[in-house]
Parts: C-alpha cells; structure tokens; sequence
C-alpha cells in the first residue's frame, strides 16, 4: 500500500482544531493496542469494536487516535500497519479530548485533541519508508518523556512495595524475550503473556510482562543485549508470587526502541563492554538473590515427571517451579574445600576472579570496589523411587540452611564430622523447592536450583507420593 506523499500537503500535528475541513496528517505509529469489542448499546446482542495508535509528526507533538466500526473494518485497518510505520491520516474527525477520561487508558500527550477514524470519510495509508523525510523516521528514536525522566531498574528495587501499582518512566537493556504463551480464561476469552527480562547498571534481571499482542510482537523484534529501550508509563507492580517488583506494559505505554539520547548511549555502552568482557555470560538466576515466595510453590513432582515436563518445555525460557520429595544420592562435602567454598561478589553475587579476589563485572561499571563473601557452591544428585537428577545447583544460604551451619562454622569441622555430616543428609527423605530451567550449555541439559531442602515430615511424604502413584 504505498502512497506518494509528494503531491500532498499535510497539516502539523500542531495545528489540528475541530474546524479543519477534512484535513490530511502524516506520522509515524509510536504506540498502538489491540482490537477490542465491546456491547453495542444501539444494537442489542451486536458487538463494535475498536483500537487505537498514536503517530507523531515532530519532537514535541503527538496524538492519539481512534476508530470504531464493524469488526472486519477495525481488524483489517490494525493489521494493515505496525508500531514504526509511517501512515497518512486523510479526514479524521478532531474532537476535543476529556482528560481524565482519555488519558486514564490511552498515552498521555500534548495535543488537547484526539482524532476518530470512520469507516465511510476517513482513510489511512501506509507510506514506503524511502518517500518518507529522515526527519520523521528520526522520531522513533526520541523519546516521548523528558529523556532524563526515569527510573533505573535499582531505584525501583531499592523503593520497593513503595511503587507499587505506580506509572512510571524506564530506561534499560533487553536481557532476553521469552516465548508467547497463549490461554484461555474461564470465561472463554483468549489470552497471551510474554516475559521479558530487562538490566542495567544497577540491576541485573528485572522483569516485565506483556499481556497484548501489539507489546508482545514488538518485544519479538527485540535483540538481547543489544537493544535499549525506553518505556513510558510502564505500571510498576510487587509480585507476590516471586517476591519481588516487576514491571506491566498497559495500554498508556509507548515505546521507543534504541533511543538517541546521551542517557541511552551511556547504557550501550555498558552493555558493549558487558559483552566485551563476557561478564554477564555466567551470571545466571540462580547467583541473583532468589527471592521466591515459597508459599506459592505447589506443584509436586517425582524425576521423572519433571523430565517428562522438561521435554514439554524445549524451546521455552521460562522456568518451572515445584516440589520434589527425594534423597540427596551424591553430596561431596569432604573433599577439597576449594571446590565447594567460592567467593562471590556482595553487589551482585557473582563469582569473582580467583587470582584478584575482585568482581570483573562490578569494578568494570563502577567506581566503588564491592565486598566479597564466601559461599558454598555445591552440586548434587536427588534420587527418587523414578530416578535421579544429577548436578543440582545448592548454594549461598540454601546451602547454608541445608546443612545446619555457615561456611565458617563448616570450615572448622573435622573431616570426620563433615563426613558424618553427609551420611546424615544422604539417609533422609528431604521436601525439595527448585526451580528448573532447560540450559542447553550443560551435559544434563537441565539447570535445576534448590530453593529449599528440608528433612521432609514422614506423613506428609508418604502422602504426596502415594497420591502421585494414583495419577
């Protein structure tokens, strides 16, 4: 559908008032939501439906519009074009915009005005980016918000529960995009959710969710650790499940992908020499701070249910949690302590460089050398009356609380006592909370972290697995 846009002249965003006589704009699409129905009040038991987008014609204007119509006419006019593309608008209706009630779900913008898009007057077409002036293109890269008005991923951590449900502005890092995932609720409508996992300097996985196909397509474009993203009026949350604060794209979110703003070059920087350096490539989930309310875990697995689950979830990056009542089969506490005790990094809780006894991710990105402290780092097998899962990741206070003693009351233990110790552990029925994640990279090809182990209440044992027997 391209369309020459030489021969026309076109109103400013600016410019737009209610009296124009079917004016003509040109933009590029910055936001954009999906097709919704609602009732038609004028026709009982019929539906109208509708989506808006945003478009932008210079740094400081932009507007938000809107069509409404029969569901064939709504949809083919939102899969017409996406969120980048630059459109032409020809004799939208202008009208006066209340507010509260339009910016309560729709971006926030300059204009006192909004535009309506009707079936029968008005007519939009796609423009081929080569016929369209580089000024206008440039403006996918601005910024809608004041460029130094955001959060880092840190100050939301460090304000916590104190944001939460807040609309904010975010700068930071694609760490990696999950995989759709697609339902049904119970009252039989469809549904959708992609995770993403953001970073900077300050944090090193944050997440945030997508729950509507327009986000979630454009997160699919995304690069991991390569692309920037500046997000407007991202609503913050405290997720009770994990604990911890994430970030929701809404309907008012915008947006803009590789920002040219010296805030944004300041973190491709960090993520160039992140990259350089390879100091982000071993940090994984289970050297952050889990902070997984346990409460919530209740699925229960035996080994080779969870291998079966494992299958299911090839290709997919999201973790799975559960329960798993099993022995520990292989535990090597008394051996050499240096395979089993490292240093790690008290900012961000890698493992640091041996030789220096310094974090090469922290002092490379920050003036202030980090504190280490010293972990276990163990690996064990978990037997079952189905299998075993060998090479289980037990660390930090995990470890700690497993084995019933710090690492400097473990490091004045006999070797008599350490291995009476491990006899202790390997004799006993344990409640296990992991988390699994599938990780190519390793022989097993799954990465399973412990979040809890505790000797497990004989009943409650018996109980879970002869129900896991009848299934």
């Amino acid at each position: 559908m391209a369309y020459s846009i030489s021969t026309q002249n076109f109103v400013a965003l600016s410019d737009l008032h209610p009296n124009l006589a079917r004016p003509s704009i040109i933009g590029v699409v910055i936001g954009k939501t999906d097709v919704k129905g609602f009732p038609d009040r004028k026709n009982i038991g019929s539906e109208r439906y509708t989506f808006s987008f945003t478009i932008r014609d210079s740094p400081a204007y932009f507007i938000n519009v809107n069509s409404w119509g029969r569901e064939e006419y709504v949809r083919s006019l939102s899969e017409s074009f996406r969120v980048g593309d630059c459109v032409t608008i020809e004799n939208p209706l202008v009208q006066t915009k209340e507010l509260e009630k339009e910016e309560k779900f729709n971006p926030t913008t300059p204009s006192c005005y909004k535009l309506l898009l009707s079936e029968t007057h008005s007519v939009v077409k796609i423009c081929c980016h080569y016929e369209v002036d580089t000024k206008l293109l440039s403006l996918l890269h601005l910024p809608v918000k004041d460029p130094q008005d955001f959060y880092s991923l840190g100050d939301i951590v460090a304000n916590g529960q104190s944001l939460d449900g807040r609309i904010i502005n975010v700068l930071a890092a694609v760490k990696s995009v999950g995989e759709p995932k697609y339902f049904t609720t119970s009252d039989k409508r469809k549904g959708q959710r992609c995770e993403v996992k953001l970073y900077d300097e300050t944090e090193l996985s944050f997440a945030m969710i997508c729950w509507d196909n327009e986000s979630i397509q454009l997160a699919q474009s995304w690069m991991p650790r390569e692309t920037v993203i500046f997000a407007s009026e991202l609503r913050i949350n405290f997720d009770k499940f994990r604990n911890c604060m994430t970030a929701t794209v809404i309907s008012k979110t915008i947006f803009t992908t590789n920002p040219d703003t010296p805030e944004a070059n300041i973190l491709f920087n960090f993520i160039k020499e992140s990259a350089a350096t390879g100091a982000l490539d071993d940090i994984t989930e289970d050297q952050l701070k889990e902070s997984i309310n346990l409460q919530t875990i209740v699925d229960i697995y035996t080994v080779e249910q969870l291998k079966v689950k494992a299958l299911q979830n090839e290709g997919k990056s999201e973790p799975v949690y559960g329960i798993i009542y099993a022995y520990i089969s292989t535990l090597n506490i008394d051996t050499d302590t240096s395979k089993i005790i490292r240093n790690r990094c008290s900012g961000c809780h890698y493992v640091v460089n041996e030789m220096s006894n310094t974090c090469t991710f922290c002092n490379d990105n920050s003036s202030d050398a980090k504190s280490v402290f010293t972990s276990f780092d163990l690996l064990v097998d978990l037997t079952d009356h189905t299998g075993t899962l060998r090479s289980c990741n037990l660390s930090d206070v995990v470890a700690e609380e497993t084995l019933s003693c710090t690492v400097h009351e473990f490091l004045t233990l006999t070797e008599e006592q350490k291995t009476a110790l491990k006899w202790h552990l390997l004799l006993e029925r344990s409640k296990i909370y992991f988390k699994l994640v599938l990780s190519p990279s390793l022989r097993t090809g799954l990465r399973v972290n412990l979040l809890s182990c505790k000797l497990a209440d004989p009943v409650e044992a018996s109980q879970n697995l002869s129900e896991k027997g009848r299934k």
